[in-house]
C-alpha cells in the first residue's frame, strides 16, 4: 500500500471548513510548521507529500470565505521540506500551460538532485480561465489541445533530463577535465506549441529524473497517464468507482505494452478517527456542520461554470437543473445527488472535501477499510487528506500507520533513498 498526504499553501484542502476548526493551526506561511510537518509524516513511512497548486483566486465569494487556494508557491515549500527531511518524497504540481519546457526541467532537476532524487511532477492540464488570465492569456486552449501542448511540454522536459550519460562528470584536477562533452546530449525539438534547442545544465539526480504524477480522469487524462506516470492520481466517491477506474487503468497499461505495475493508482481517501466510534462520528459532524453554503454555491458555480449566486439555497438542485441541462459538469454533479436535495445542501455537501470519500471511526476501523478497498482492487494505495491541520496527519501516522503495518500491507521502512525506489518496491 502507497501512502501520499494531499496539501496545500493556505485554509484548506479537500475539506472547506478545515481553517475554521478550532484545532487547525493555520501555520501556513511558517517555514518551520512546513519542516514539523514532513518530519512526522516521514515518521509515519509516508511514500511523499504532494503540493496541490493554484495560481489565481477562482473567485471573490472563495478568496473571501476561505476556500482551495494556494498562498505560496509550493516549489519553495519542497526545498525547504527536503532539507528538514532524508527519505520521504515530494510531489509538485506545475501546470502545463504556465511554464516553457527549460524552464520546468531545470527547476524539477535542481530540486531532484538538491532533494537526492525525492521530487515528482504532478502535470495539471486543467487550468481556470483566472489562472489563463493571470498569465496574461484570455482564453483557455481546447481541452484536446491543452493535452497536446502538455505532452509536448514533457517529452521535451524529459529528453533535457536524459541529457548527461553516466559518466559525463569528469571533475579531475590533474588533467583539468571537468565534463565529458561526448557524452552530452542537446536536445533538438520543435513541437506545434513548444521547441528547446541545447542542453540542459544540471546533472542527474540518483533517480535520475523526477517522477511523473497525473490526474486526469477523462479519456484524453487516461491514456496521457497510461504513456508516461508513474502515478495517477483520482477522485472516485465508492469502491465500485474505484474499481471500475482501477481495472481500466490496469487494462490500458496492459494495452499499451507497460507492466501494469509501472503505474501505481491512488484514490484520495479522508479519514476522520475517534478514540471510538461514536467520537469519530461527532467529529465528523462538527466539522462538517462548519462548512459555509455560501462558499460551497461558490465552489459549485467555478466547478460547473455555472453562476448558480442568484438561485435560493431552499430551491430543489433538479429544478436548477431543467434550466443548465447543457452543462455537463453540472448533469455529471445532478445525477450523483439524492433527490430531494436543495441547492444549498449540494453546495455544502461539495464543500465537504470535494465530495471525496470520509472514512470515519477508530484507527482500527479505519485501517479495516483501506484494507479492504486495496485489498479488493480498488487502488494500490492512498493520498490522505486532512480536516485538521496537522492533527489529521498526526493522528493518522500515529494510529493507522502501525496497525497496516503489523498486517503487513504497509512498509516498516523505506526502501531505499530515492522516491521512484520507493513507489516501485512491492514490499519491505
Amino acid at each position: 500500500m502507497k501512502l501520499l498526504a494531499f496539501l496545500m499553501a493556505g485554509p484548506t484542502c479537500h475539506h472547506h471548513a478545515m481553517w475554521r476548526h478550532p484545532e487547525t493551526e493555520n501555520r501556513f506561511l511558517d517555514p518551520a510548521f512546513w519542516e514539523t510537518l514532513a518530519r512526522t509524516l516521514e515518521v509515519g513511512r509516508f511514500d511523499g507529500l504532494f503540493l496541490a497548486d493554484t495560481l489565481s483566486f477562482y473567485d471573490e465569494t472563495i478568496m473571501a470565505r476561505g476556500g482551495q487556494m494556494s498562498l505560496l508557491d509550493p516549489v519553495p515549500l519542497v526545498a525547504i521540506m527536503a532539507r528538514a527531511t532524508s527519505r520521504i518524497g515530494f510531489c509538485v504540481t506545475i501546470p502545463a500551460n504556465s511554464q516553457d519546457p527549460y524552464t520546468v526541467a531545470r527547476l524539477l532537476s535542481s530540486l531532484d538532485v538538491l532533494s537526492g532524487g525525492r521530487v515528482a511532477w504532478n502535470i495539471e492540464t486543467a487550468p481556470t480561465v483566472w489562472a489563463a488570465q493571470n498569465l496574461g492569456k484570455e482564453e483557455l486552449l481546447p481541452c484536446d489541445e491543452r493535452y497536446d501542448r502538455a505532452e509536448e511540454l514533457l517529452k521535451i522536459s524529459l529528453d533535457m533530463w536524459k541529457g548527461w550519460a553516466n559518466g559525463a562528470i569528469v571533475v579531475d584536477k590533474e588533467s583539468g577535465d571537468f565534463l565529458d562533452e561526448k557524452k552530452m546530449h542537446r536536445t533538438e525539438i520543435a513541437g506545434k506549441f513548444l521547441g528547446a534547442r541545447g542542453m540542459l545544465p544540471v546533472p542527474p539526480s540518483p533517480q535520475q529524473h523526477p517522477v511523473i504524477m497525473q490526474a486526469g480522469s477523462s479519456p484524453r487524462g487516461r491514456d496521457f497517464a497510461i504513456t508516461y506516470a508513474d502515478l495517477v492520481f483520482t477522485l472516485q466517491h465508492s469502491l465500485p468507482d474505484m474499481q471500475n477506474f482501477y481495472a481500466d487503468m490496469k487494462d490500458r497499461l496492459d494495452k499499451a505494452g507497460r507492466n501494469p505495475s509501472d503505474c501505481a493508482v491512488l484514490v484520495l481517501v479522508d479519514p476522520i478517527l475517534g478514540e471510538t466510534e461514536s467520537i469519530a462520528l461527532e467529529k465528523q459532524a462538527y466539522i462538517n456542520a462548519l462548512v459555509d453554503t455560501r462558499l460551497g454555491i461558490a465552489l459549485v458555480s467555478a466547478h460547473t461554470g455555472l453562476d448558480l449566486s442568484h438561485h435560493p439555497t431552499d430551491r430543489p438542485i433538479r429544478d436548477i437543473q431543467a434550466e443548465a441541462g447543457s452543462c455537463e459538469s453540472f448533469e455529471a454533479l445532478v445525477q450523483g445527488t439524492k433527490a430531494g436535495l436543495t441547492l444549498g445542501e449540494v453546495a455544502r455537501r461539495f464543500a465537504t472535501s470535494d465530495r471525496c470519500p470520509q472514512i470515519v471511526g477508530t484507527p482500527e476501523s479505519v485501517a479495516d477499510e483501506l484494507q479492504d478497498i486495496f485489498g479488493n482492487n480498488g487502488c494500490d494505495g492512498f493520498i490522505v487528506t486532512p480536516t485538521v491541520m496537522p492533527g489529521s496527519f498526526e493522528a493518522f501516522a500515529r494510529s493507522v500507520v502501525p496497525i497496516l503495518q503489523k498486517r503487513g500491507v504497509f512498509r516498516r521502512d523505506y526502501p531505499g533513498t530515492t522516491l521512484r525506489e520507493t513507489i516501485k518496491a512491492q514490499s519491505c
